[in-house]
């Protein structure tokens, strides 16, 4: 890869980390409505849920998705309905007024494997890396094909992860500086939960 095709590579990259869309708003909702380390724990499980997506582009396997249209909305329809069981949960999970404690560890081992498992079961990343990543690929580049989409996967879920991360220190600030009262408390439940609950519609109903 010459050098101006990397930086055309991170820009693009930087571009789609950091353009608002489900991964942002999945960790925005888990931090409004349970605190930073729930928030933490879901960028951890998205990002390594991600390396599944990664590990599948590499070797191919995402490409069945576009063979079968079946098994895409199908997978498509799993993932949506997980994601709105967890914001049925979150809105039916009560917390009580003033500052959210930490999660015990049970609850946040919880929060980052219901992460892993959102993210897996989004075909829609698988989607995304086999129509991003060919377009920097080069069999010129001394490297197998398979090591440059492990490599280039790499860098896109990191910066992707650092978005996420971001998100998560963002919303925790704006969620101290409200928080104390239960009404608050229930409000970001809600919110969190209906969020969760929405992108879980959209990700089973959306047709492209």
């Amino acid at each position: 890869m010459t050098s101006e095709t990397f930086l055309a590579f991170l820009a693009a990259t930087v571009l789609f980390a950091y353009m608002p869309g489900p991964a942002l708003l999945y960790t925005a909702a888990q931090t409004i409505a349970r605190g930073r380390k729930a928030g933490f724990m879901a960028a951890a499980g998205i990002h390594l849920g991600c390396y599944v997506h990664v590990l599948a582009a590499a070797f191919g396997l995402s490409a069945i998705f576009t063979v079968v249209p079946t098994l895409y909305f199908a997978l498509k329809l799993v993932g949506g309905l997980y994601l709105i069981y967890l914001g049925v949960q979150m809105i039916r999970t009560r917390v009580a007024a003033g500052p959210v404690p930490d999660l015990p560890q049970k609850s946040a081992r919880r929060a980052f494997a219901d992460s892993v498992l959102v993210e897996v079961l989004n075909p829609k990343v698988a989607i995304f890396f086999i129509a991003f990543l060919p377009q920097f690929v080069s069999p010129e580049a001394g490297l197998p094909i398979w090591a440059q989409f492990l490599i280039l996967g790499t860098i896109v879920n990191c910066a992707f992860t650092s978005a996420d991360v971001v998100t998560v220190l963002f919303a925790s600030e704006v969620k101290r500086r409200l928080t104390g009262s239960s009404r608050f408390q229930d409000l970001s439940r809600w919110l969190g939960g209906s969020l969760l609950a929405a992108l879980g519609l959209k990700l089973a109903t959306d047709k492209a």
